[in-house]
């Protein structure tokens, strides 16, 4: 397992058709970095992992280029992070995608203050919903520890992962597929779109 050190963005793991486990390893196949994808400039190495420097510029790109085969209806995120004194009480995008006029389509948001994660997505009849997971679980997310967050998506329930182990799982409506015109953005404050200021460990696996 290659692991990479990431200052000021969470990384997303998304992976189609996977089965509910976040002990598993993953491999290139089923899955992909996103800090590729958004094509992260390499920064300085500490502590032997290089890591990513990514300035004060919003990280948002052109759906297409990120899913250009559109989103499954099943898919799982993860992520490992630790937020910072500074920003452990911020509400922020893991991810998010919107919609050419700017409509958010699905989005995972974490909230410091709140000590919550939620997720949202589009329905169907293009109404919105929204799950908020609260177990008390996730409030070791933000004792500025490392921790390791994982979604999993599928077509009925949406469960939510700390440290491998099943935090909380939510029954879901019928969502809608996404607008490949649209743009997704990673790690941005709700407040001012601005990148979130949190340190990432991402691992990489090797099939």
């Amino acid at each position: 397992m290659n692991c990479y050190l990431i200052r000021g963005v969470a990384f997303v793991w998304i992976v189609n058709f996977v089965p509910c486990a976040f002990g598993m390893v993953v491999s290139e196949q089923t899955g992909f970095d996103l800090t590729e994808k958004f094509l992260l400039r390499k920064g300085t190495v500490t502590e032997d992992l290089p890591s990513f420097r990514l300035g004060s510029s919003p990280l948002i790109k052109p759906t297409k280029s990120i899913f250009p085969d559109g989103l499954s209806n099943e898919y799982s995120l993860v992520t490992i992070f630790r937020v910072r004194r500074t920003t452990k009480k911020d509400r922020w995008y893991l991810w998010q995608i919107f919609d050419q006029s700017g409509s958010s389509q699905v989005s995972v948001v974490v909230d410091g203050d709140k000590k919550a994660v939620e997720f949202s997505s589009e329905g169907l009849l293009k109404n919105s919903f929204r799950y908020t997971f609260k177990s008390r679980d996730l409030h070791a997310l933000f004792d500025r520890q490392w921790h390791k967050l994982g979604i999993s998506v599928h077509s009925d329930t949406v469960s939510i992962y700390v440290d491998c182990t099943l935090a909380e799982k939510k029954m879901t409506d019928e969502r809608d597929g996404i607008d490949l015109n649209g743009r997704t953005l990673i790690s941005t404050r709700v407040e001012d779109g601005r990148p979130v200021d949190v340190l990432v460990l991402v691992p990489i696996f090797k099939s």
